[in-house]
Protein backbone atom coordinates (compact mmCIF):
# COMPACT_ATOMS: atom_id res chain seq x y z
CA UNK A 1 0.00 0.00 0.00
CA UNK A 2 1.29 3.46 -0.65
CA UNK A 3 1.99 5.67 2.02
CA UNK A 4 2.07 9.01 0.81
CA UNK A 5 -1.75 9.54 0.85
CA UNK A 6 -1.50 8.16 4.66
CA UNK A 7 0.70 11.39 5.59
CA UNK A 8 -2.27 13.28 3.63
CA UNK A 9 -4.76 12.47 6.01
CA UNK A 10 -2.64 13.08 8.85
CA UNK A 11 -2.78 16.85 6.92
CA UNK A 12 -5.98 16.64 7.30
CA UNK A 13 -6.41 15.08 10.96
CA UNK A 14 -4.06 17.87 12.15
CA UNK A 15 -6.64 20.83 10.01
CA UNK A 16 -9.58 18.90 11.82
CA UNK A 17 -8.13 19.01 15.34
CA UNK A 18 -6.50 22.67 14.93
CA UNK A 19 -10.22 23.61 13.78
CA UNK A 20 -11.41 21.63 17.04
CA UNK A 21 -9.42 23.70 19.17
CA UNK A 22 -10.45 27.10 17.68
CA UNK A 23 -13.79 26.07 19.26
CA UNK A 24 -13.18 24.42 22.54
CA UNK A 25 -10.13 26.50 22.91
CA UNK A 26 -11.53 29.41 22.69
CA UNK A 27 -14.60 28.94 24.68
CA UNK A 28 -12.66 27.96 27.36
CA UNK A 29 -10.34 30.80 27.58
CA UNK A 30 -13.06 32.99 26.78
CA UNK A 31 -13.10 35.06 29.72
CA UNK A 32 -9.15 35.94 29.39
CA UNK A 33 -9.77 37.20 25.90
CA UNK A 34 -12.86 39.09 26.88
CA UNK A 35 -11.20 40.45 29.00
CA UNK A 36 -7.71 41.68 27.65
CA UNK A 37 -10.12 42.91 24.64
CA UNK A 38 -12.74 44.45 27.13
CA UNK A 39 -15.89 42.25 25.69
CA UNK A 40 -18.66 42.33 27.88
CA UNK A 41 -20.79 39.21 28.77
CA UNK A 42 -23.75 39.45 26.55
CA UNK A 43 -20.86 40.53 23.44
CA UNK A 44 -18.97 37.09 24.33
CA UNK A 45 -22.23 35.24 24.14
CA UNK A 46 -22.04 36.06 20.41
CA UNK A 47 -18.96 35.32 19.78
CA UNK A 48 -19.60 31.17 20.89
CA UNK A 49 -22.73 31.32 19.02
CA UNK A 50 -21.83 32.87 15.78
CA UNK A 51 -18.97 30.10 15.72
CA UNK A 52 -21.42 27.86 16.06
CA UNK A 53 -23.86 28.97 13.56
CA UNK A 54 -20.99 29.42 10.64
CA UNK A 55 -19.74 25.44 11.89
CA UNK A 56 -23.27 24.22 11.20
CA UNK A 57 -23.59 25.36 7.67
CA UNK A 58 -19.99 24.80 6.89
CA UNK A 59 -20.36 20.94 7.35
CA UNK A 60 -23.23 20.82 5.42
CA UNK A 61 -21.41 22.76 2.74
CA UNK A 62 -18.54 21.17 2.63
CA UNK A 63 -18.51 17.46 1.09
CA UNK A 64 -20.72 18.54 -1.68
CA UNK A 65 -18.14 21.20 -2.35
CA UNK A 66 -15.05 19.26 -2.40
CA UNK A 67 -16.56 16.76 -4.98
CA UNK A 68 -16.89 20.31 -7.36
CA UNK A 69 -13.58 21.52 -6.47
CA UNK A 70 -11.66 18.58 -5.63
CA UNK A 71 -10.58 17.13 -2.60
CA UNK A 72 -6.98 18.29 -2.56
CA UNK A 73 -7.50 22.00 -3.27
CA UNK A 74 -11.04 22.31 -1.30
CA UNK A 75 -9.04 21.64 1.85
CA UNK A 76 -6.03 23.56 1.28
CA UNK A 77 -8.63 26.49 0.78
CA UNK A 78 -10.46 25.15 4.44
CA UNK A 79 -6.74 25.14 5.76
CA UNK A 80 -5.87 28.59 4.77
CA UNK A 81 -9.48 29.83 5.78
CA UNK A 82 -8.75 28.33 9.31
CA UNK A 83 -5.17 30.19 9.67
CA UNK A 84 -6.13 33.31 8.24
CA UNK A 85 -9.20 34.15 10.54
CA UNK A 86 -7.72 32.52 13.31
CA UNK A 87 -4.21 34.59 13.37
CA UNK A 88 -6.52 37.96 12.58
CA UNK A 89 -8.48 37.91 15.61
CA UNK A 90 -6.03 39.25 17.98
CA UNK A 91 -5.83 42.19 15.92
CA UNK A 92 -9.22 43.51 15.24
CA UNK A 93 -10.16 46.42 15.95
CA UNK A 94 -13.82 46.46 17.46
CA UNK A 95 -16.36 44.04 17.80
CA UNK A 96 -17.83 44.16 14.90
CA UNK A 97 -14.84 42.91 13.30
CA UNK A 98 -13.86 40.18 15.94
CA UNK A 99 -17.94 38.64 15.16
CA UNK A 100 -17.04 38.34 11.39
CA UNK A 101 -13.65 36.77 11.81
CA UNK A 102 -15.28 34.78 13.97
CA UNK A 103 -18.01 33.71 11.87
CA UNK A 104 -15.31 32.80 9.01
CA UNK A 105 -13.35 30.74 12.11
CA UNK A 106 -16.53 28.79 12.44
CA UNK A 107 -17.50 28.45 8.93
CA UNK A 108 -13.60 26.77 8.26
CA UNK A 109 -13.56 24.81 11.23
CA UNK A 110 -17.48 23.21 9.53
CA UNK A 111 -15.72 22.89 6.24
CA UNK A 112 -12.24 20.81 7.69
CA UNK A 113 -14.11 18.68 10.04
CA UNK A 114 -16.26 16.70 7.21
CA UNK A 115 -13.17 16.62 4.86
CA UNK A 116 -11.53 14.31 7.83
CA UNK A 117 -14.36 11.29 7.36
CA UNK A 118 -14.45 11.59 3.26
CA UNK A 119 -10.46 11.11 3.63
CA UNK A 120 -10.81 8.32 5.49
CA UNK A 121 -13.23 6.54 3.98
CA UNK A 122 -11.39 7.28 0.34
CA UNK A 123 -7.63 6.47 1.68
CA UNK A 124 -7.81 3.68 3.35
CA UNK A 125 -8.74 0.14 1.64
CA UNK A 126 -11.61 -1.98 3.82
CA UNK A 127 -8.74 -4.01 5.93
CA UNK A 128 -7.51 -0.89 7.93
CA UNK A 129 -10.62 1.39 7.89
CA UNK A 130 -11.34 0.81 11.07
CA UNK A 131 -8.21 2.60 11.93
CA UNK A 132 -9.00 5.31 10.26
CA UNK A 133 -12.63 5.34 11.75
CA UNK A 134 -10.23 5.65 14.69
CA UNK A 135 -8.94 8.63 13.72
CA UNK A 136 -11.94 10.41 12.63
CA UNK A 137 -13.15 9.51 16.48
CA UNK A 138 -9.71 11.94 17.82
CA UNK A 139 -11.24 14.70 16.66
CA UNK A 140 -14.92 14.17 18.51
CA UNK A 141 -13.15 12.81 22.06
CA UNK A 142 -9.81 13.39 22.12
CA UNK A 143 -9.33 17.03 21.16
CA UNK A 144 -12.26 18.16 23.29
CA UNK A 145 -10.88 17.09 25.91
CA UNK A 146 -7.02 18.44 24.99
CA UNK A 147 -8.91 21.53 24.60
CA UNK A 148 -8.54 22.66 28.31
CA UNK A 149 -4.87 22.18 28.87
CA UNK A 150 -4.20 24.26 25.84
CA UNK A 151 -6.58 26.60 27.29
CA UNK A 152 -4.59 26.70 30.31
CA UNK A 153 -0.89 26.62 28.80
CA UNK A 154 -1.49 29.49 26.80
CA UNK A 155 -3.58 31.99 29.14
CA UNK A 156 -1.70 31.25 32.25
CA UNK A 157 1.97 30.84 31.21
CA UNK A 158 2.43 32.02 27.41
CA UNK A 159 -0.25 34.82 26.67
CA UNK A 160 -3.81 35.10 25.39
CA UNK A 161 -3.08 35.56 22.21
CA UNK A 162 -1.72 32.12 21.48
CA UNK A 163 -5.37 30.92 22.01
CA UNK A 164 -5.48 32.39 17.81
CA UNK A 165 -1.77 31.72 17.15
CA UNK A 166 -1.74 28.22 17.63
CA UNK A 167 -3.22 27.57 14.77
CA UNK A 168 -0.06 29.18 12.61
CA UNK A 169 2.13 26.07 12.81
CA UNK A 170 -0.41 23.44 12.69
CA UNK A 171 -2.39 24.57 9.84
CA UNK A 172 1.20 25.59 8.20
CA UNK A 173 1.98 21.41 8.73
CA UNK A 174 -1.67 20.31 7.54
CA UNK A 175 -1.31 22.46 4.74
CA UNK A 176 2.17 21.13 3.13
CA UNK A 177 1.03 16.98 4.00
CA UNK A 178 -2.18 17.72 1.87
CA UNK A 179 -0.51 19.66 -0.88
CA UNK A 180 2.27 16.80 -1.39
CA UNK A 181 0.36 14.10 -0.16
CA UNK A 182 -3.13 13.99 -1.69
CA UNK A 183 -4.13 13.03 -5.02
CA UNK A 184 -5.03 15.72 -7.20
CA UNK A 185 -8.72 14.57 -8.82
CA UNK A 186 -10.45 16.34 -11.56
CA UNK A 187 -12.49 19.10 -10.89
CA UNK A 188 -16.04 18.76 -11.86
CA UNK A 189 -17.14 22.67 -12.17
CA UNK A 190 -20.44 21.44 -14.13
CA UNK A 191 -22.12 21.02 -11.13
CA UNK A 192 -22.11 24.40 -10.44
CA UNK A 193 -24.50 25.46 -12.77
CA UNK A 194 -26.71 22.98 -10.60
CA UNK A 195 -25.71 24.44 -7.57
CA UNK A 196 -28.61 23.85 -4.69
CA UNK A 197 -28.90 27.75 -3.69
CA UNK A 198 -32.77 27.28 -2.73
CA UNK A 199 -31.16 24.88 0.03
CA UNK A 200 -27.94 26.45 0.92
CA UNK A 201 -30.26 29.53 1.70
CA UNK A 202 -32.75 27.68 3.70
CA UNK A 203 -30.01 26.47 5.46
CA UNK A 204 -27.72 29.17 6.14
CA UNK A 205 -31.59 30.87 7.56
CA UNK A 206 -32.67 27.88 9.43
CA UNK A 207 -29.94 26.18 11.18
CA UNK A 208 -28.22 30.32 11.94
CA UNK A 209 -32.11 30.70 13.35
CA UNK A 210 -32.00 27.97 15.04
CA UNK A 211 -28.05 27.24 17.08
CA UNK A 212 -28.67 31.21 18.12
CA UNK A 213 -31.88 30.34 19.52
CA UNK A 214 -30.65 27.97 21.50
CA UNK A 215 -27.44 29.60 22.66
CA UNK A 216 -29.16 32.76 23.29
CA UNK A 217 -32.29 31.99 24.87
CA UNK A 218 -31.89 31.42 28.31
CA UNK A 219 -29.82 34.96 28.49
CA UNK A 220 -32.81 36.47 26.45
CA UNK A 221 -35.56 34.95 29.30
CA UNK A 222 -36.68 32.67 25.51
CA UNK A 223 -40.01 33.63 24.43
CA UNK A 224 -40.41 36.82 26.45
CA UNK A 225 -37.77 37.76 24.33
CA UNK A 226 -39.39 39.45 20.82
CA UNK A 227 -35.58 38.01 19.09
CA UNK A 228 -36.50 34.84 20.48
CA UNK A 229 -39.89 34.82 19.11
CA UNK A 230 -38.60 35.34 14.92
CA UNK A 231 -35.86 32.80 15.34
CA UNK A 232 -38.21 30.00 16.80
CA UNK A 233 -40.49 31.12 14.27
CA UNK A 234 -37.80 31.56 11.03
CA UNK A 235 -36.43 27.81 12.28
CA UNK A 236 -39.67 26.28 12.04
CA UNK A 237 -40.23 27.31 8.90
CA UNK A 238 -37.01 27.49 7.07
CA UNK A 239 -35.91 23.80 8.36
CA UNK A 240 -38.36 21.56 7.33
CA UNK A 241 -39.06 23.54 3.96
CA UNK A 242 -34.80 23.00 3.68
CA UNK A 243 -35.44 18.96 4.35
CA UNK A 244 -38.00 19.04 1.63
CA UNK A 245 -35.73 20.43 -1.12
CA UNK A 246 -33.08 18.16 0.08
CA UNK A 247 -34.84 15.46 -0.56
CA UNK A 248 -36.15 16.32 -4.20
CA UNK A 249 -33.22 18.39 -5.30
CA UNK A 250 -30.87 16.39 -7.96
CA UNK A 251 -27.66 17.00 -6.19
CA UNK A 252 -28.63 18.44 -2.49
CA UNK A 253 -26.62 19.00 0.18
CA UNK A 254 -27.66 16.28 2.73
CA UNK A 255 -28.85 12.94 0.70
CA UNK A 256 -31.82 12.60 3.01
CA UNK A 257 -32.60 9.33 1.52
CA UNK A 258 -29.41 7.29 2.94
CA UNK A 259 -31.15 7.45 6.19
CA UNK A 260 -33.25 4.68 4.98
CA UNK A 261 -30.58 2.56 5.31
CA UNK A 262 -30.54 1.34 8.94
CA UNK A 263 -27.12 1.75 9.85
CA UNK A 264 -26.66 5.26 8.57
CA UNK A 265 -30.10 6.51 11.02
CA UNK A 266 -28.98 4.21 13.43
CA UNK A 267 -25.42 6.06 13.28
CA UNK A 268 -26.96 9.74 13.06
CA UNK A 269 -28.76 8.91 15.95
CA UNK A 270 -26.75 7.42 18.18
CA UNK A 271 -23.96 9.92 17.65
CA UNK A 272 -26.17 13.22 18.18
CA UNK A 273 -27.16 11.61 21.53
CA UNK A 274 -23.81 10.45 22.46
CA UNK A 275 -22.02 13.37 21.78
CA UNK A 276 -24.60 15.50 23.43
CA UNK A 277 -23.61 13.56 26.64
CA UNK A 278 -19.73 13.30 25.91
CA UNK A 279 -19.80 16.87 25.52
CA UNK A 280 -21.77 17.55 28.59
CA UNK A 281 -19.90 15.39 30.55
CA UNK A 282 -16.66 16.34 30.43
CA UNK A 283 -17.96 20.05 30.93
CA UNK A 284 -19.92 19.59 33.86
CA UNK A 285 -16.68 18.93 36.03
CA UNK A 286 -15.10 22.11 34.57
CA UNK A 287 -17.78 23.93 35.08
CA UNK A 288 -18.13 23.07 38.87
CA UNK A 289 -14.82 23.20 39.42
CA UNK A 290 -14.34 26.69 38.44
CA UNK A 291 -18.09 28.19 39.41
CA UNK A 292 -18.25 26.47 43.20
CA UNK A 293 -14.41 25.97 43.50
CA UNK A 294 -12.76 29.02 42.12
CA UNK A 295 -10.63 26.87 39.77
CA UNK A 296 -8.24 28.43 36.89
CA UNK A 297 -8.49 26.51 33.56
CA UNK A 298 -4.60 25.87 34.47
CA UNK A 299 -6.12 23.89 38.14
CA UNK A 300 -8.94 21.77 36.43
CA UNK A 301 -7.53 20.64 32.84
CA UNK A 302 -6.05 17.55 34.34
CA UNK A 303 -9.74 16.13 34.68
CA UNK A 304 -10.05 16.45 31.04
CA UNK A 305 -6.27 15.46 30.16
CA UNK A 306 -6.85 12.03 31.65
CA UNK A 307 -9.65 12.21 28.87
CA UNK A 308 -7.31 12.93 26.63
CA UNK A 309 -4.49 10.46 27.23
CA UNK A 310 -7.10 7.63 27.43
CA UNK A 311 -8.60 8.36 24.31
CA UNK A 312 -4.84 7.86 22.48
CA UNK A 313 -4.44 4.33 23.96
CA UNK A 314 -8.16 3.51 23.35
CA UNK A 315 -9.45 4.18 20.33
CA UNK A 316 -6.53 2.17 17.96
CA UNK A 317 -7.52 -0.59 20.90
CA UNK A 318 -11.29 -0.65 19.82
CA UNK A 319 -10.42 -0.64 16.02
CA UNK A 320 -7.87 -3.49 16.85
CA UNK A 321 -10.70 -5.47 18.80
CA UNK A 322 -13.77 -4.45 16.32
CA UNK A 323 -11.81 -5.91 13.48
CA UNK A 324 -12.57 -9.15 14.61
CA UNK A 325 -15.51 -11.30 13.78
CA UNK A 326 -16.36 -12.54 16.84
CA UNK A 327 -16.45 -9.39 18.85
CA UNK A 328 -20.15 -7.99 19.18
CA UNK A 329 -20.26 -4.42 18.34
CA UNK A 330 -23.38 -3.48 20.40
CA UNK A 331 -21.75 -5.56 23.09
CA UNK A 332 -18.93 -3.21 23.28
CA UNK A 333 -21.18 -0.12 22.84
CA UNK A 334 -23.16 -1.13 26.18
CA UNK A 335 -20.67 -1.76 28.15
CA UNK A 336 -18.92 1.61 27.41
CA UNK A 337 -22.34 3.54 28.03
CA UNK A 338 -22.91 1.12 31.15
CA UNK A 339 -18.81 2.84 32.06
CA UNK A 340 -20.61 6.40 31.25
CA UNK A 341 -23.31 5.35 33.45
CA UNK A 342 -21.54 4.84 36.26
CA UNK A 343 -19.60 8.18 35.90
CA UNK A 344 -22.63 9.91 35.49
CA UNK A 345 -24.02 8.31 38.85
CA UNK A 346 -20.79 8.64 40.52
CA UNK A 347 -20.39 12.08 39.79
CA UNK A 348 -23.88 12.86 40.47
CA UNK A 349 -22.79 12.69 44.43
CA UNK A 350 -20.83 15.55 44.48
CA UNK A 351 -20.72 18.45 47.80
CA UNK A 352 -18.96 21.15 48.51
CA UNK A 353 -15.96 19.03 49.74
CA UNK A 354 -15.72 17.70 46.29
CA UNK A 355 -12.33 19.56 44.21
CA UNK A 356 -10.13 18.24 41.35
CA UNK A 357 -9.41 14.78 42.76
CA UNK A 358 -12.80 13.28 43.59
CA UNK A 359 -13.22 13.32 39.80
CA UNK A 360 -10.27 11.34 38.83
CA UNK A 361 -12.23 7.91 38.78
CA UNK A 362 -15.62 8.69 37.50
CA UNK A 363 -13.71 10.86 34.49
CA UNK A 364 -11.89 7.42 34.06
CA UNK A 365 -14.97 5.80 33.68
CA UNK A 366 -16.05 8.39 31.22
CA UNK A 367 -12.60 8.61 29.44
CA UNK A 368 -12.73 4.66 29.17
CA UNK A 369 -16.43 4.50 27.95
CA UNK A 370 -16.05 7.15 25.24
CA UNK A 371 -14.37 5.06 22.91
CA UNK A 372 -16.18 1.79 23.21
CA UNK A 373 -18.92 3.59 22.09
CA UNK A 374 -17.87 5.54 19.56
CA UNK A 375 -16.36 3.16 17.95
CA UNK A 376 -18.79 0.78 16.96
CA UNK A 377 -20.91 3.36 16.35
CA UNK A 378 -18.71 4.57 13.66
CA UNK A 379 -18.16 1.21 12.08
CA UNK A 380 -21.78 0.32 11.81
CA UNK A 381 -22.42 3.64 9.73
CA UNK A 382 -19.99 3.31 7.66
CA UNK A 383 -20.85 -0.15 7.04
CA UNK A 384 -23.35 1.13 4.45
CA UNK A 385 -20.70 3.19 2.44
CA UNK A 386 -20.06 1.07 -0.11
CA UNK A 387 -19.12 3.57 -2.79
CA UNK A 388 -16.49 5.89 -2.59
CA UNK A 389 -18.75 8.49 -4.03
CA UNK A 390 -21.38 7.80 -1.15
CA UNK A 391 -18.54 9.09 1.25
CA UNK A 392 -19.36 13.00 0.75
CA UNK A 393 -23.00 12.48 1.66
CA UNK A 394 -22.49 10.26 4.79
CA UNK A 395 -19.58 12.55 6.35
CA UNK A 396 -22.25 15.46 5.78
CA UNK A 397 -25.06 13.83 7.48
CA UNK A 398 -23.14 12.89 10.44
CA UNK A 399 -21.17 15.82 10.90
CA UNK A 400 -24.06 18.49 10.30
CA UNK A 401 -25.74 16.68 13.40
CA UNK A 402 -22.70 16.50 15.18
CA UNK A 403 -22.67 20.35 14.86
CA UNK A 404 -26.05 20.79 16.03
CA UNK A 405 -25.38 18.42 18.76
CA UNK A 406 -22.99 20.95 20.11
CA UNK A 407 -25.24 23.65 20.18
CA UNK A 408 -28.08 21.35 21.77
CA UNK A 409 -25.73 20.47 24.64
CA UNK A 410 -25.21 24.17 25.60
CA UNK A 411 -28.85 24.73 25.27
CA UNK A 412 -29.42 21.18 27.63
CA UNK A 413 -27.29 22.71 30.35
CA UNK A 414 -28.34 26.07 30.20
CA UNK A 415 -31.93 24.73 30.73
CA UNK A 416 -31.15 22.04 33.76
CA UNK A 417 -29.11 24.92 35.41
CA UNK A 418 -32.32 27.43 34.82
CA UNK A 419 -34.98 25.22 36.23
CA UNK A 420 -33.74 23.09 38.71
CA UNK A 421 -31.28 26.21 40.00
CA UNK A 422 -34.61 27.85 40.43
CA UNK A 423 -35.97 25.16 42.49
CA UNK A 424 -33.19 24.23 44.09
CA UNK A 425 -32.51 28.03 45.09
CA UNK A 426 -36.55 28.36 46.11
CA UNK A 427 -36.74 25.55 48.23
CA UNK A 428 -33.32 26.52 50.01
CA UNK A 429 -34.69 30.16 50.82
CA UNK A 430 -38.63 28.38 52.02
CA UNK A 431 -36.97 26.30 54.27
CA UNK A 432 -34.29 29.27 55.65
CA UNK A 433 -37.07 31.29 55.90
CA UNK A 434 -39.08 28.55 57.89
CA UNK A 435 -36.27 27.92 59.83
CA UNK A 436 -35.16 31.78 60.26
CA UNK A 437 -34.84 31.90 63.98
CA UNK A 438 -32.11 29.14 63.91
CA UNK A 439 -30.70 29.13 60.24
CA UNK A 440 -30.43 33.09 59.85
CA UNK A 441 -31.14 35.08 62.98
CA UNK A 442 -30.70 33.98 66.21
CA UNK A 443 -28.55 32.85 69.07
CA UNK A 444 -25.11 30.60 67.87
CA UNK A 445 -26.36 27.05 68.41
CA UNK A 446 -23.55 25.18 66.61
CA UNK A 447 -20.59 27.14 66.76
CA UNK A 448 -19.38 26.55 63.18
CA UNK A 449 -22.46 27.04 61.70
CA UNK A 450 -23.54 30.80 63.20
CA UNK A 451 -26.42 32.31 61.89
CA UNK A 452 -25.53 35.39 59.80
CA UNK A 453 -27.78 38.21 62.05
CA UNK A 454 -27.99 38.36 65.87
CA UNK A 455 -31.20 37.80 67.84
CA UNK A 456 -31.89 42.13 67.26
CA UNK A 457 -31.17 41.93 63.73
CA UNK A 458 -28.09 42.88 63.27
CA UNK A 459 -25.08 41.77 61.33
CA UNK A 460 -23.28 38.89 63.41
CA UNK A 461 -19.83 39.99 61.55
CA UNK A 462 -19.56 42.60 58.26
CA UNK A 463 -20.85 41.45 55.39
CA UNK A 464 -22.46 38.18 56.98
CA UNK A 465 -25.78 38.49 54.83
CA UNK A 466 -23.85 38.81 51.39
CA UNK A 467 -21.66 35.35 53.32
CA UNK A 468 -24.87 33.52 53.77
CA UNK A 469 -26.35 34.41 49.99
CA UNK A 470 -23.61 33.23 48.36
CA UNK A 471 -23.75 29.80 50.24
CA UNK A 472 -27.19 29.44 49.20
CA UNK A 473 -25.76 30.31 45.83
CA UNK A 474 -23.06 27.88 46.12
CA UNK A 475 -25.82 25.21 47.18
CA UNK A 476 -28.00 25.71 44.38
CA UNK A 477 -25.06 25.45 42.39
CA UNK A 478 -24.25 21.85 43.35
CA UNK A 479 -27.56 20.82 43.31
CA UNK A 480 -28.04 21.98 39.96
CA UNK A 481 -24.79 20.15 38.74
CA UNK A 482 -25.43 17.13 40.52
CA UNK A 483 -29.08 17.18 38.85
CA UNK A 484 -27.16 17.50 35.26
CA UNK A 485 -25.44 14.16 36.18
CA UNK A 486 -28.68 12.30 36.52
CA UNK A 487 -29.98 13.50 33.66
CA UNK A 488 -27.36 12.93 31.15
CA UNK A 489 -27.32 8.91 32.63
CA UNK A 490 -30.95 8.62 31.48
CA UNK A 491 -29.95 9.97 28.36
CA UNK A 492 -27.61 7.28 28.39
CA UNK A 493 -30.06 5.02 29.21
CA UNK A 494 -32.02 5.76 26.37
CA UNK A 495 -29.18 5.14 24.77
CA UNK A 496 -28.44 1.45 25.63
CA UNK A 497 -32.04 1.18 24.60
CA UNK A 498 -31.16 2.48 21.06
CA UNK A 499 -28.38 0.23 20.91
CA UNK A 500 -30.47 -3.09 21.46
CA UNK A 501 -33.59 -2.13 20.00
CA UNK A 502 -32.16 -1.18 16.30
CA UNK A 503 -30.95 -4.07 14.03
CA UNK A 504 -27.97 -3.01 12.34
CA UNK A 505 -24.86 -4.63 10.44
CA UNK A 506 -22.45 -5.56 12.77
CA UNK A 507 -19.47 -7.15 10.64
CA UNK A 508 -16.26 -5.65 10.69
CA UNK A 509 -15.32 -3.49 7.23
CA UNK A 510 -12.68 -6.34 6.65
CA UNK A 511 -15.09 -8.98 6.68
CA UNK A 512 -17.89 -7.31 5.26
CA UNK A 513 -16.61 -5.99 2.17
CA UNK A 514 -14.32 -8.93 1.44
CA UNK A 515 -17.87 -11.38 0.98
CA UNK A 516 -18.73 -8.64 -1.62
Amino acid sequence: MDIKPLFGLGGVLIAAMTSEFNDQVAAIALRDVSGALGISHDSQTWIESLYVSAQIVGMAFSPWLLVTFTLRRWTIFAIALCGTSSMLIPFSPNIEAIYALRLLQGLAGGLIIPLLMTTALRVLTPNIRLYGLAVYALSATFTPALAATLSAFWTDMVGWRFVFFQTIPLCSLAGVLVWYCLDQDQPKYERLRMLNWRGALLLVTGTGALSTLLYQGDRLDWFNSSLICVLALVSAIAIPLFLVNEWFHPLPFLKLQMLGRRNIAYGALGLFIFLIIGQSGSSVPLRYLQDVQGYRPVQSNLITLEIAAVQLAMLPSMALLLDYKWVGPRVVSLIGLAMILASCIGSSFLTVYWNRDQFYLWQLFQAVGQPMVIMPLLMMTTNSVTNPAEGPFAAALVNTLRAVAEATSVWLLALIDRWRGALHFNRIIDQAGQDRWRVIQGNQVLPQYPPPLTPDGHPRMPNSLRAFGHAVEQQVAILSRSDTFLILGALTVCMMVVVMTLPVRTVPPRVLFTKR
